[in-house]
């Protein structure tokens, strides 16, 4: 084998290796964004069983830390989004399609749920 062959063995082996660095960098990226839609569809089902459990109405105030978020309740410990982002709950109880909380990384990345119009 010639020192030219060798090289370009090298050049087609390296850049294979970068391929497979940005599939598994776009990878993780998805990856972090379904976990947080995941933490933000968790945390709205448990304020609609929290709503129906005990007949509160929408526009009344909501605090997630202590009555949905905690021990014993229905969530045990305090979600965090994978990427770095931070929860910001609504305050109050949602209407239909209304967000309960929701990522601040929604707009840069997309971490906010597209379809929530039944929840």
């Amino acid at each position: 084998m010639t020192l030219l062959e060798l090289t370009v063995v090298i050049l087609v082996l390296l850049s294979l290796v970068s391929i497979l660095f940005i599939g598994a960098r776009a990878w993780k990226k998805g990856s972090d964004r379904s976990c947080c839609v995941m933490n933000i569809r968790n945390t709205q089902q448990a304020v609609r069983a929290y709503q129906n459990m005990y007949q509160i109405p929408t526009g009344a105030a909501l605090e997630l830390e202590g009555t949905i978020i905690g021990p014993g309740k229905f969530i045990e410990r305090p979600p965090r989004c994978p990427s770095g982002g931070e929860y910001e709950p609504a305050g109050v109880m949602p209407a239909q399609g209304s967000l309960a909380m929701s990522c601040n990384l929604a707009s840069t990345q997309g971490h906010n749920p597209p379809v929530n119009s039944d929840w």
